[in-house]
């Protein structure tokens, strides 16, 4: 894992500045502190750098990056993991292929060389974001992994393209604008992004399993894009309804270990962070029936018993022999570490539960650790969420009856009273535009929809004017392919938009590699293996909710290694307490806001307005609210600190000078040609 940027000049004559790259790579530094590395084609008008974390073949000199062919023709750089890399390397090294390094990221660069990155894209397996120059074609490749596990953006300027792994990668760049979008500061308020956009002008993400093409004609560049993967749920009709529950369970269960085989491969320990839910446990069970030494298990627990799963994490350690690493916060600790896991996460947060991640890699990294598995994904797959459940039996069991239909739902409000107004809306919302493109409103994005219409009030006049008739789920209605949503169950409709938005948004990015890279951590989310998904797609609605236990398959088929209290237990949302639990938390939310939410700091930024501001925390306090409500509003409060932070981090700031201070501090440079 490591961090990635560059620049592809319009005009191949304009040499890209060597030391421009190095600051680039230098306010990454955290996403490689092993290294870096510059490679500058003079005329091609095309530069790359890296930050290494060095994960696998740990020589420097030779599995440094940016890779440049021999003949100078390609040139490469590559952030993350390919997985069955040694096979690969085997079997093109007997027909006839020469590598300079064992590392992983080479397998890349062959095989591109010798069959095009059409063929190649298949044959990759894990986590990645990569970019490719090739000299003949005089073109530029930004692909990203099919999840999106990896971060990849990139922005144009008036001489050309800019890229990277971060924001700030981006925006260290001089000519790349460093300013909020109306839209894009609605959707940080409301928490959920519309695919491949972030709230900055003019910058884009490469979308998950897609291939941005630059091409340059004639002095300008031309931007295409294409998808070289997908989910794809079976429609209804398609799906192979001959396979037997016990053959899907084996299935399930057979693909599951294969990927967390591939995940044991590194040149460095490879521990499991541990939750009390199926997913984690079920990695760590079988990394540890895997391994010959005991695994090294990372689990967060919390003050608030009604929070806290480290009970259940604790009988599974002990069942797998693992050695577990608890790390117990409070609520002072969360608020504390904010400012510095938004600076990282580039995005506001909803939930302190991203601070909690960061503090947890932090941790990690302290005690020489690089690399863990983690179980994000399984309820995407697997249909875990509250949410899915409730879909599920509003519009996917045609035949259920109505009075049984309002028990389901009252038993379901009643079991997640906790997270009432964060993981599900208090009220039902329904949004013509996700509607008509997939049947009904999914409730995954129905708590953040509902938050939609306190937006306006809180923004200033300036940005509320200019978002006068905007709908953020017409917006979000519009990035999803219809193609993939047509004649699919409604349980499989609800998954895939959860995987389009919350999954990419939010759970891989400031629950996922932000939070992790931001201390040097590599996280490895097993389930979201591309070949793991290609079986969980095929396993009918019925067993991945069945009745009413969420993830049935999966339970199936770890059953043997799970704990009876986890086996038996009901999907909790992992999540942090909210402020408006905890009085020490709440008073450390309000130091932030006496800081950043004064009138003084709302004035500077000119995103927000400061009556909405204090009619919102009026309504906070007001005995009258309801707890789902101050769940909202909580969320809604750490979206305006988290903009303003945004604002006095990347706006305000002189991003550029920033980041070659931070090249100076680290003593990376590199010497001009002559």
């Amino acid at each position: 894992m490591c961090g990635i940027g560059g620049v592809f000049n319009a005009d191949r004559h304009q040499t890209v500045d060597r030391q421009l790259l190095v600051n680039m790579a230098a306010i990454q530094a955290h996403r490689g502190p092993d290294g870096f590395g510059v490679e500058v084609l003079d005329q091609a008008g095309v530069g790359f750098c890296h930050a290494r974390l060095s994960i696998i073949d740990l020589n420097e000199s030779r599995a440094r990056q940016p890779f440049l062919t021999d003949d100078g023709e390609v040139l490469m750089a590559h952030n993350g993991e390919f997985y069955d890399f040694q096979r690969i390397r085997a079997d093109l090294t007997a027909q006839g292929v020469r590598f300079s390094s064992k590392s992983d990221s080479e397998i890349l660069l062959r095989l591109y060389q010798r069959q095009g990155l059409e063929a190649t894209l298949p044959l990759l397996r894990g986590e990645f974001a990569f970019a490719l120059f090739d000299r003949a074609e005089d073109c530029l490749y930004l692909v990203r992994d099919r999840f999106g596990i990896k971060p990849q953006y990139w922005a144009m300027t008036p001489e050309g393209l800019v890229f990277g792994s971060e924001l700030k990668v981006l925006f260290a760049h001089p000519a790349v604008e460093r300013r909020f979008t109306s839209e894009g500061l609605f959707h940080q308020l409301m928490q959920t992004m519309v695919p491949g956009t972030t709230a900055f002008a003019g910058v884009h993400q490469v979308k998950p399993g897609h291939v941005l093409k630059v091409q340059r004609v004639s002095g300008r560049l031309e931007v295409s894009e294409s998808t070289y993967w997908d989910v794809d749920f079976p429609r209804k009709d398609e799906r192979d309804s001959n396979r037997t529950e016990a053959e899907h369970i084996a299935a399930v269960r057979a693909a599951l270990l294969e990927a967390v085989e591939l995940r044991m491969v590194a040149d460095v320990p490879v521990g499991c962070y541990l939750s009390g839910g199926i997913d984690s446990c079920s990695i760590l069970g079988l990394a540890s029936a895997v391994s010959q030494a005991p695994v090294k298990a990372f689990t967060i627990g919390f003050d608030d018993a009604r929070y806290d799963e480290s009970p259940i994490a604790r009988e599974m350690a002990e069942a797998t022999g693992a050695e577990q690493d608890l790390m117990r916060l409070s609520g002072q600790e969360l608020y504390g570490h904010m400012e510095r896991t938004i600076w990282h996460a580039e995005r506001t947060i909803y939930n302190t539960l991203a601070v909690a991640k960061f503090l947890m890699s932090r941790h990690v990294n302290d005690v020489d650790y690089k690399v863990v598995m983690t179980g994000e994904g399984s309820d995407e797959l697997f249909g875990g969420y509250p949410a899915f459940r409730r879909d599920m039996f509003l519009h996917g069991l045609d035949d259920l009856p109505q009075q049984e239909r309002a028990s389901w739902e009252s038993l379901l409000q009643q079991s997640n009273a906790l997270v009432k107004g964060a993981m599900l809306a208090e009220n039902q919302v329904d949004d013509p535009d996700l509607d008509a493109v997939v049947g009904f409103t999914p409730s995954c994005l129905q708590p953040w929809l509902a938050c939609a219409p306190l937006v306006p009030e809180l923004l200033s006049e300036s940005h509320a004017a200019a978002l006068k008739g905007y709908s953020p789920g017409k917006a979000i209605a519009e990035q999803l392919d219809a193609d993939q949503l047509d004649g699919r169950h409604a349980l499989d409709k609800a998954q895939y938009v959860w995987i389009k938005t919350m999954l990419e948004g939010q759970i891989l990015t400031w629950g996922g590699d932000r939070v992790d890279m931001a201390n040097s951590m590599e996280a490895r989310p097993a389930f979201l293996d591309h070949h793991l998904a290609a079986v969980a797609v095929q396993v009918p609605p019925e067993l991945r909710i069945k009745g009413k236990t969420e993830k049935y398959v999966l339970r199936e088929a770890m059953a043997g290694l799970l704990p009876d209290v986890l086996y038996r237990r009901e999907k909790f949302a992992f999540m942090a307490p909210p402020a408006h639990t905890e009085p020490e938390k709440w008073e450390q939310m309000k130091q932030l806001a006496d800081d950043y939410l004064s009138d003084e700091a709302i004035d500077a930024a000119g995103l927000l307005s400061k009556a909405g501001v204090r009619a919102l925390f009026a309504r906070h306090e007001d005995p009258a609210t309801t707890d789902a409500e101050r769940v909202q509003m909580d969320a809604v409060i750490n979206h305006l600190l988290g903009v303003q932070m945004l604002h006095r981090m990347f706006v305000a700031e002189d991003v550029p000078a920033l980041a070659r201070r931070e090249a100076d501090r680290l003593g990376w440079r590199v010497l001009m040609p002559v």
